[in-house]
């Protein structure tokens, strides 16, 4: 496999994670421009042992060693991703996992980055997502966050997505 086409497939794998959200958000919204970084310590608290439960998929961060581990049937393509997370000092969240799919493995590193207003946070992918309130004074049904679950939501459904990528490699 080239290297550009392991970076399609890198793009591909990882462009289904807050795609809703992201694409929902035409303008900035109100008050971002005056909202703060949060600190990794508010970030590690929000992902710690926790899932993000995804249209068509889920990533899990795991306490031990960060590791990060996910799943995904974007546009019914079986894929998986493992690797580690890590937040920063400018309020991002990240991720650097292998992803594995029918079409071979990539690395790829995906963040996003946090602002805090209030009870707002609001988040974006970077480099190139608009910013969209992540979590609402009172959470929303609808808000990202409500998609964060404590616990490991990846595990029941790995072995599967793994078995089914390596049959057809």
């Amino acid at each position: 496999m080239s290297m550009l086409q392991k970076m399609f497939l890198a793009v591909a794998l990882t462009s289904g994670i807050a795609t809703a959200a992201s694409a929902a958000a035409t303008n900035e919204p109100a008050g971002i421009e005056t909202a703060k970084p949060m600190s990794s310590a508010e970030i590690y608290q929000l992902y710690n042992q926790n899932s993000w439960m995804w249209k068509a998929g889920a990533g899990y961060f795991s306490a031990k060693a960060r590791r990060f581990t996910a799943w995904s049937r974007e546009n019914g393509s079986p894929s998986f991703g493992m690797g580690r997370w890590f937040v920063t000092e400018s309020g991002k969240l990240c991720f650097n996992a292998d992803w594995h799919a029918k079409t071979g493995t990539a690395t790829a590193i995906t963040c996003f980055s946090h602002r805090k207003k209030g009870g707002l946070i609001y988040q974006k992918r970077e480099p190139d997502g608009q910013w969209y309130v992540f979590k609402s004074r009172r959470t929303q049904a609808t808000d990202e966050f409500a998609k964060l679950r404590h616990g490991d939501y990846v595990r029941s459904q790995l072995g599967r997505i793994e078995t089914s990528v390596s049959k057809t490699k």
